[in-house]
């Protein structure tokens, strides 16, 4: 039995039980209450080390974000110098190559601005050579024009020099003596009137037959022949014929003389492919070339159609100083023609000097790539730097003030 407010109550009462229970309940609520103030206690004491720990521990991340900022700054430093340098470099670069390529350009310019001046000063010659050549055969033509009016009127002294003519008679009268004449005297007009090296007597052609001269001329009309005849007897015939009879019989006689000497000369030195397509037969004598004019005219038109030209000494010497301005302008047309040689190597020499220009443009433009190349390296390189530096670190100096403090277990 308990008794509790003066009443008495058996220990198996159910109330009795409950207020049992509950002042239990009570104690244990009031230990677990003193456990937990406790153990707030201990926990307080543990966490205030911690709390300066953590503290600590924040004031050194702080300081290695400021030396990481640092060391990024000074990374961005030195890649923006690096930078400047490699551009400053390359412009640099760019700057000699254009110079170089700018002085190339200016000699290329000058060589070529030589080289057309060298080909219009000798294009200038040449004209000048061309245009002198031609005054000169004008002047020939027209000095052989005066010669020839001059050989008209000398036509009426002919008929006074055929006296004199005549004088010769008693050298002339042997055929060997009056052969040797006629070449003589043609030799004579040849070498007056021609160079030495611009015909040749007694030459033999390809048919064995002598010539008494050869004149070299060039193609066309080539090599022309030159025949030195003598019809005297015919001549002196006709002179001394007094009938009708005797003039007839000395003109039969001239005319087949003169048929005769000129289908030989026609025959023996007209060759194709190797003279020209004409001869000359030469008249020692003016009084026979006036003779024949005079009086036989079919005679000098047979002679054409033959291609053989009669001459006498005068109209030889005309004939022969054509002949040598022929020679001249010929002579001066393969001067012409080296010149041209000259000019076509002068072309082929300005052609490989613009091929030539064109290889070192060529080589220019590589160059440019090869620096162009070079910069996308170097930029790459940069790059590849600036990657590198972000993985460099430096070493933290070790701070004894800033030690971090060990965790301790609590005290129990």
């Amino acid at each position: 039995m308990i008794e509790i407010a003066g009443q008495n109550y058996a220990l198996g009462d159910p109330l009795v039980i409950g207020l049992i229970a509950g002042l239990a309940l009570m104690l244990l609520v009031l230990t677990l209450l003193i456990m937990a103030v406790r153990a707030a206690g201990r926990s307080a004491r543990i966490a205030a080390p911690l709390g300066q720990q953590m503290q600590i521990l924040g004031s050194h991340v702080q300081q290695l974000n400021a030396g990481q900022e640092q060391l990024r700054g000074g990374l961005q430093t030195v890649s923006d110098t690096q930078a400047r340098a490699q551009s400053q470099m390359i412009q640099t670069m760019e700057t000699r190559l254009n110079n170089v390529q700018l002085a190339m350009q200016e000699r290329l310019a000058d060589n070529a601005a030589r080289s057309q001046r060298s080909l219009n000063e000798m294009q200038e010659r040449m004209n000048a050579t061309l245009h002198g050549s031609s005054k000169q055969t004008t002047t020939s033509l027209t000095q052989l024009q005066e010669r020839l009016a001059a050989i008209d009127k000398a036509q009426d002294n002919i008929t006074k020099l055929s006296g004199d003519v005549l004088s010769l008679q008693d050298i002339l009268s042997n055929k060997q003596t009056r052969g040797s004449f006629g070449e003589i005297q043609l030799h004579d007009i040849v070498s007056k009137a021609l160079p030495t090296d611009s015909y040749s007597l007694q030459a033999t052609l390809s048919n064995g037959k002598r010539p008494d001269c050869l004149i070299h001329l060039p193609n066309p009309p080539g090599p022309i022949v030159i025949d030195s005849k003598f019809p005297l007897e015919a001549y002196e015939a006709l002179r001394r014929a007094g009938s009708d009879h005797e003039v007839k019989e000395a003109a039969r006689a001239m005319r087949v003389a003169v048929k005769t000497h000129i289908n030989a000369i026609s025959q023996k030195y007209i060759l194709e492919g190797e003279t020209a397509d004409g001869a000359l037969m030469f008249l020692p004598s003016e009084a026979v070339y006036a003779e024949l004019h005079a009086n036989f005219p079919e005679l000098v038109r047979e002679g054409f159609a033959a291609r053989v030209w009669i001459v006498s000494p005068t109209t030889c010497m005309a004939t022969l100083n054509t002949m040598r301005a022929i020679l001249k302008d010929a002579r001066m047309r393969e001067q012409a023609g080296a010149i041209r040689g000259e000019l076509g190597k002068l072309h082929g020499d300005v052609e490989r000097l613009v091929t030539r220009v064109a290889n070192l443009d060529r080589h220019f433009g590589q160059a440019r790539k090869d620096v162009d190349e070079i910069k996308i390296s170097s930029e790459k390189a940069a790059k590849r730097a600036g990657r590198l530096h972000n993985f460099d670190f430096e070493e933290l100096t070790e701070d004894k003030s800033a030690a971090v403090m060990p965790l301790q277990r609590p005290e129990s």
